[in-house]
């Protein structure tokens, strides 16, 4: 757990330092050539930073050990940040939206210049290692605010490179098309925030492991021909895993010492699943 909580901690401030820069630079040349598209990738880009550091924050008190107040750790504190970013992502869409489509209707047209080319260019390449790197850790460890890196760093992969294409597009005096850049751009960060906020929302709002891994359950205790009925399985996210419950028959003849240590049995087996984070084992009598 600590080097996953080291690799996003990484993730948030290398995010962070890229995002300024990018920031920057996208801000004095989008404003400079009156393109639409450039001043959004640039909000854009003030977004990010905003994301990363929610990520940073977040990854602080989700890595925080479990005490007396907090019996199951602070894993969730991941999801309530990811949400921040989703919602953030939401509000920046609707003004960027806006502002696309006055550009649009009043006809507002770019001025082509080099340096918007090689802003671009530069946020690609910066964006592209910012994705692997983020893709390469959440491969690893599967962490939603990794996660949220990794797509936010892919879309403005994609974002950048329309823009890109709207620029080299008024050499052939095609000026609409960077405020339709404007919009796409918006849609697709919404479209991202509102994505974000269903995963994250869900987690919150305790819901179950999913069926993959309730089988994976299902099979393991199946091994053991001591139990005879699985009446419940309920679970519960503990940040990226699952705490989960179990109700399970056994022979009323048992003795006690027989079915406490089945069900210890059966709680080291499943906890050895990789979305497991505790399992618990009540035994009732048949």
């Amino acid at each position: 757990m600590e080097e996953k909580f080291i690799a996003t901690k990484k993730a948030g401030i290398y995010g962070i330092i890229g995002n300024i820069f990018l920031l920057i630079i996208k801000a004095t040349v989008g404003f400079i050539s009156k393109s639409q598209a450039m001043i959004a990738d640039s909000v854009n880009s003030a977004g990010d930073i905003f994301a990363s550091l929610m990520t940073f924050i977040g990854n602080r008190i989700a890595s925080t050990p479990n005490d007396e107040d907090h019996n199951l750790g602070h894993g969730k504190a991941e999801y309530i940040f990811s949400m921040f970013i989703s919602i953030a992502m939401i509000l920046v869409s609707a003004k960027l939206l806006f502002d696309s489509i006055m550009a649009l209707i009043l006809r507002s047209n770019l001025q082509f210049s080099w340096f918007l080319v090689i802003v671009c260019i530069i946020t690609i390449i910066i964006k592209i290692s910012l994705y692997f790197y983020a893709l390469k850790a959440y491969q690893k460890h599967h962490s939603i605010l990794l996660e949220a890196n990794m797509k936010d760093h892919r879309n403005d992969c994609i974002v950048t490179t329309f823009t890109l294409i709207s620029i080299l597009l008024t050499l052939l005096r095609i000026y609409w098309f960077d405020s339709i850049v404007g919009i796409g751009i918006s849609i697709w960060i919404c479209y991202t925030g509102v994505t974000i906020f269903m995963e994250s929302y869900n987690i919150l709002m305790d819901v179950s492991v999913d069926d993959k891994t309730k089988d994976l359950i299902l099979d393991i205790a199946h091994c053991y021909k001591e139990i005879e009925k699985i009446d419940t399985i309920v679970s519960t996210p503990v940040g990226d895993r699952y705490l989960v419950f179990i109700t399970i028959g056994v022979d009323g003849n048992m003795s006690t010492f027989e079915s406490h240590e089945l069900a210890d049995n059966l709680e080291r087996s499943v906890n050895e699943l990789e979305k497991i984070y505790k399992t618990v084992v009540h035994v009732e009598p048949i």
